[in-house]
């Protein structure tokens, strides 16, 4: 039995390493540097081994973007946690959300297909954020007895606002816009919480 879990452990350190090695690739290279022969050579293995974990350069993707949600999910789950009010909490959560993205680019852009595909539709730690955000705007809203309609629609609102605004930063960088936007993300945020209350 030892020697089993050994070599469970053994498959799991190097699926781990794939993914690392890969994701290292990305950071010096970019998205489109990525090639199962690069992270071959990084780790030292042959390209085979590197196939008998993932079937595809894509499915080191998916793997990689559904790590990126759970990471994005824990981070605005802390960020809710840090406050009582709900309004303070989607405040507080959506500026997470943005500090993610800048912190953390190439997996944002891997996760919402910003200059490459996106997986995220084959990932079910994607629909983790959402959920997150809607039961905070639902708590803001129950007074008024929204519908899981009007609830997607805020959301939605929210999403599009501050994804445009991500979206624009990451492929025009501009210390221009660097300075602004700040203040922007809290305009939006606060007009929309508003809007909502």
């Amino acid at each position: 039995m030892a020697s089993k879990d050994r070599i469970l452990r053994q498959k799991e350190e190097t699926r781990c390493n794939i993914l690392d090695a890969a994701y290292a690739i990305v950071k010096e290279e970019g998205w489109h540097g990525l090639s199962m022969r690069k992270i071959a050579d990084k780790i030292e293995y042959t390209a085979p081994i590197i196939y008998e974990y993932f079937s595809n350069k894509d499915a080191i993707l998916r793997e990689l973007t559904g790590k990126g949600f759970i990471k994005l999910g824990k981070e605005l789950e802390a960020a809710k946690a840090k406050f009582e009010k709900p309004e303070e909490q989607l405040e507080s959560m959506w500026m997470a959300y943005w500090d993610f993205a800048f912190t953390d680019t190439e997996m944002y852009q891997v996760m919402f297909g910003i200059q490459m595909n996106c997986c995220s539709e084959q990932c079910d730690a994607a629909k983790t954020p959402y959920k997150l955000f809607t039961a905070v705007i639902l708590d803001i809203m129950k007074d008024s007895n929204p519908s899981e309609e009007v609830i997607k629609q805020k959301y939605f609102t929210f999403f599009s606002v501050i994804h445009g605004l991500i979206a624009i930063n990451i492929i025009n960088k501009s210390v221009s816009l660097e300075t602004i936007n700040s203040q922007i993300l809290k305009d939006a945020i606060g007009g929309i919480i508003k809007s909502i209350q």
